[in-house]
């Protein structure tokens, strides 16, 4: 497979990075600030470039005119700035910082991800800032919100997902669709339940017969090793698990019938669509705030595949154009 070049911001613990590495975009650079998010990505691709550093501190100019995609999982703005002027005095609104390293490096594409929420009318003044400073940096822009469960994730969790391209390439990309029914979380999960011999693994799996609700990681000032607000938990419980808290294994083999297990990280981590090769770095808490905030990786996979596609498209008619001008001439 042909590499694409991506520099990628609010890497976190690499949801999208991994999903972009899948799609194949070869990363020049991952910047993130949280220490325990870069010393995960440091773990599974000791070879990446992991800049620790808070974005909006970090200039990109050495990589103007050299990178393919600028890709970033931006925190989302706080719902207090809706109405207001893109970035006004709010230093946790980062999209006025992933939109001047757009414009310090110039990339061929743009994917900024978000909560569903960016996509309510409430923000729709908010959305057209971010779009008219796309346009004017020569970009034209679509946005979705994505549902994970259509990429094969067995949570719903939508996404708002914005795509800038130029305009040779805009007209080469479509969204990627639906890849078909999701697993179950017990199908999801069943292989990691039984493996220290629980027998009831298996009837449980039984009634883990849906998907998940929404993993919900929390802020590092707020927010525990659980699996999110009362109404979470109960949508939980149906499922078989015990969202209070999370476990440090998975049951043993006498695991007492009638009492629901917790999850455990690493279950977390499948239920959010990574790999259970990628391995999360710190104490409990701290990694499943990574794995509770992350971009599943199949749905970064599956867009960064299009703007691939949508890339490779139109250098491809550009050559040929090319080499057609050279023949008449």
């Amino acid at each position: 497979m042909n590499q694409l070049s991506c520099l990628e911001i609010c890497a976190g613990a690499g949801g999208q990075s991994l999903g972009l590495e899948n799609a194949g975009f070869r990363h020049v650079a991952c910047v993130e600030i949280d220490p325990d998010a870069c010393a995960t990505l440091r773990l599974n691709r000791p070879e990446w470039n992991v800049i620790e550093k808070d974005v909006h501190h970090y200039s990109a100019h050495e990589w103007r005119g050299r990178i393919d995609l600028l890709a970033g999982g931006v925190p989302c703005p706080p719902f207090s700035i809706a109405g207001k002027q893109l970035g006004a005095d709010d230093e946790r609104d980062l999209f006025p910082q992933a939109l001047r390293l757009v414009e310090e490096t110039l990339p061929d594409a743009v994917m900024l991800e978000n909560v569903k929420g960016l996509s309510s009318a409430k923000f729709s003044g908010y959305r057209e800032q971010v779009i008219k400073r796309l346009a004017d940096l020569g970009y034209e822009t679509e946005w979705q919100v994505i549902n994970a469960s259509e990429h094969g994730v067995p949570q719903l969790r939508p996404r708002f997902i914005l795509v800038g391209l130029r305009p040779e390439i805009h007209e080469h990309f479509e969204w990627p669709q639906p890849e078909g029914t999701p697993p179950t979380v017990g199908e999801a999960l069943l292989s990691q339940m039984a493996s220290n011999g629980w027998r009831g693994a298996r009837k449980w799996a039984r009634r883990a017969n849906a998907i998940a609700p929404t993993l919900v990681g929390g802020s590092r000032k707020h927010g525990g090793p659980d699996l999110g607000p009362t109404r979470a938990r109960e949508a939980w419980a149906k499922l078989g698990v015990d969202g209070r808290g999370l476990a440090d294994d998975a049951p043993l083999k006498d695991w007492p019938d009638g009492v629901m297990p917790r999850l455990t990280v690493p279950m977390a981590a499948v239920i959010q669509g990574f790999p259970t090769s990628w391995h999360f770095s710190g104490r409990k808490t701290a990694s499943y705030r990574q794995v509770g905030n992350a971009f599943p990786p199949p749905v970064a996979e599956a867009v960064g595949k299009r703007i691939k596609e949508a890339i490779e498209e139109a250098r491809r008619k550009s050559g040929l154009e090319t080499l057609q001008l050279g023949l008449v001439g």
